[in-house]
This record gives structure tokens, C-alpha cells and sequence, in this order.
């Protein structure tokens, strides 16, 4: 007995190893490393929002004028504008406003469009036809177009001009939430949920709707690189932040005057806002579990 039992610990620990090493194997191929660069990306640009003051030290809106349009360096990373204003500190800086503004915008689109899919998905008739053809009314409409009509009805700045952007992403999440809320309400455990003597709100708020939002969600973090890029864009021809707020898109407009001598003024901005949009894609992949 004694001579038995360390082999066959012996053997057992043999045998755990290379199950051990194997599984250790598929969570490593698992791991994605675009999907976790990507939440660096994004991480980074909330730190950024949460605290440009850790990051940037210079003041983002108060130039040196004899520093005007000093190429990147030591002293300025990303060199300076015509102004003297530090360039990484203006794009730190103007972190909180992109991502206020995205945040915002999916916001509006999420909870109004889930809001009118979900009222449409369950509902039958005039209701049901009454949501859905406002909804392709909003589709049929370029999403430009509608956006600087409502930004001129409501005024300047970073959150009307999200408000404007998530009004454009209505129709997307309402036909999106009333097809999964269709789909869901077919299912043999909603009709035996039915069949036993629950209510329809019941049913809808415990059955319905926690099994129909998955995509809506995955749709709402493609939306957000989506919003920035809209938001950016506003921006960029004016409709966005007033001078010297120092949003994205308003960067990189400002640079374009100064393209042939100062190229950093636009490329740097522009490419943070390429960045962040294709990170922000990636993680919507993975969560719509189409990463690979």
C-alpha cells in the first residue's frame, strides 16, 4: 500500500498537468488582442475625459505666442497651433466633450428607439403600423439633413448637436428592439408563460425583455463610434462646440488653414478620432459575439 499510493499520485498529478496546460492553452487563443487593445483604447479616452488634468498639464485654452506652430517635441508632443496652445493638451482635454456628447447621443437613440420598438413589437395594428412607418419616414431622410435641422432648431453646442446625432439613430434601434421583441414573443417559453396565467406586462417585462435586448446592446456600442465620427464631423463644419472649446472635430477644422506648414494641427486630432471609432467597432464585434 505504501509503494502504491505515491505512484498513483504521482500519475494522477501527471495526468492534471497536461489538462492543465491545455486548458491554459484555450483561454490564451481566446484572448483577442485586437478586442484587448481596443479596451485600452477606449479606457485610455475616459481616463482622458475623467482627468485631463493628469495627462495634459498645459492649459488647453491659453497660448504662448511666441510658441505658435512649434512642430511636436519634447516640450509639446504633439507640437503647437497657430495660438500657441498645446496641441496633446487641447486633444486630452477634448476627450470629455467626444465621448459626453457620444454617450448622449446613444443614449437618446437607445432609450427612445428600444422604447418605440418595444411598443411596436408588442402591439398589433394601428399602433404597430403607426410606429414603424415614422420610422422609415426618419430612415428616408439623410442623416446629415436631419441633423442640422434639428441642431438649427435647438442651437450650437455639444450636447444638441448629440441630441441631433441620437435623433438620426432612432429608427435604426427601434426596428432593430422590434424585431427581437417579435421574435422573442414567438418563443414556446412566452406562450407557455401566456398559457399559465401571466399578465402582459409580466410577461413582457420578465420574458420579453431581458431576451431581446442582447443586440440591442451591441447595436448601441457600434452606435458609439458611429456618434463620435457624427459628432466630430458636426464639429468640424461648425455646428458643434464654440471656439475655444477644444472638441475634435473643431481641431481638426482649425488645422486645415495651416495643412501644408503645420500638418500635426489636423493629422494628430484626426487620427485620435479614427482610433477611437475603430476600437469602439472592434468592442461592439466582440460583443455581438462576431470577434475574431
Amino acid at each position: 500500500m505504501t509503494t502504491i499510493e505515491p505512484t498513483l499520485s504521482l500519475n494522477t498529478h501527471q495526468a492534471a498537468r497536461p489538462r492543465g496546460h491545455a486548458q491554459f492553452r484555450r483561454i490564451v487563443r481566446r484572448v483577442q488582442p485586437g478586442l484587448l487593445l481596443s479596451i485600452a483604447v477606449i479606457a485610455i479616452v475616459v481616463l482622458w475625459a475623467i482627468a485631463p488634468g493628469v495627462f495634459a498639464t498645459q492649459n488647453p485654452v491659453l497660448g504662448v505666442p511666441v510658441d505658435k506652430l512649434q512642430p511636436p517635441s519634447a516640450l509639446h508632443l504633439l507640437g503647437t497651433d497657430a495660438l500657441g496652445r498645446d496641441l496633446f493638451a487641447r486633444i486630452v482635454h477634448g476627450a470629455v466633450h467626444s465621448l459626453t456628447g457620444a454617450f448622449v447621443a446613444v443614449g437618446v437613440g437607445l432609450v427612445v428607439g428600444t422604447a418605440l420598438g418595444v411598443i411596436a413589437g408588442s402591439s398589433r395594428g394601428f399602433v404597430e403600423a403607426a410606429i414603424m412607418r415614422l420610422a422609415d419616414v426618419l430612415l428616408s431622410i439623410p442623416a446629415l439633413l436631419l441633423m442640422l435641422s434639428i441642431i438649427i432648431l435647438l442651437g450650437f453646442g455639444t450636447v444638441n448637436a448629440a441630441i441631433a446625432v441620437g435623433a438620426t439613430s432612432i429608427a435604426s434601434f427601434a426596428r432593430l428592439a422590434r424585431s427581437e421583441v417579435v421574435r422573442v414573443r414567438r418563443s414556446d417559453y412566452v406562450e407557455a408563460a401566456f398559457g399559465s396565467g401571466g399578465t402582459f406586462a409580466g410577461v413582457l417585462w420578465r420574458h420579453v425583455l431581458p431576451n431581446s435586448l442582447t443586440s440591442v446592446i451591441a447595436f448601441a456600442a457600434l452606435q458609439f463610434g458611429s456618434a463620435i465620427l457624427a459628432i466630430s464631423t458636426l464639429g468640424f463644419l461648425g455646428y458643434g462646440a464654440p471656439p475655444p472649446t477644444p472638441e475634435w472635430g473643431l481641431l481638426i477644422a482649425e488645422g486645415r488653414n495651416y495643412i501644408s506648414t503645420a500638418w500635426w494641427l489636423t493629422t494628430a486630432p484626426g487620427i485620435v478620432v479614427v482610433i477611437v471609432v475603430l476600437a469602439a467597432n472592434r468592442i461592439s464585434q466582440g460583443l455581438g459575439g462576431h470577434g475574431r
